[in-house]
């Protein structure tokens, strides 16, 4: 009996097959203490902080795309060419939106935005590349045993 052939991994533009510009994904937050500059390091001031934001965007460019790809896949953030250009205190409402703009091979860039109760905060071009996570963990796991 012979062993069958693994199946060969998807071909890039079947794994991005749904993916298409327009496509938005939104998520938000009510800011906290633990999403503030003085608590995440990077301020003292008590604020929503601009590493908080980054990771509003991701979540919202993730909520955009990553149910649309197959099974084995995933995306992971590569590049981000944000401003932070207002301060949000405690106590308001934070949504971020992601709007797929350009897929070029295996990576999909966003137009990303974030408003709080009362104006726009930040917001900019996030880039994130799409993977085969079993090709992803074997490169990490040869790092993780000191391999080239």
């Amino acid at each position: 009996m012979t062993n069958p052939k693994p199946a060969a991994p998807a071909k890039i533009s079947a794994v991005l097959a749904q993916i298409k510009p327009g496509l938005v994904g939104t998520t938000a937050i009510v800011v906290a203490h633990e999403h503030t500059a003085p608590f995440v390091g990077s301020g003292r001031i008590e604020v929503l902080a601009t590493p908080v934001m980054i990771n509003l965007f991701e979540a919202a460019a993730l909520a955009a795309i990553e149910q649309l790809l197959p099974s084995g896949h995933q995306s992971l953030g590569t590049h981000l060419d944000v401003s932070h250009t207002a301060a949000t205190p405690v106590g308001l409402r934070v949504t971020a939106r992601a709007e797929v703009v350009r897929i070029e091979g295996r990576t999909v860039t966003f137009r990303v935005e974030a408003r709080d109760d009362f104006e726009q905060i930040g917001g900019g071009t996030h880039q994130r590349v799409v993977v085969s996570v079993a090709r992803f963990d074997e490169r990490v796991q040869r790092k993780v045993r000191g391999e080239r």
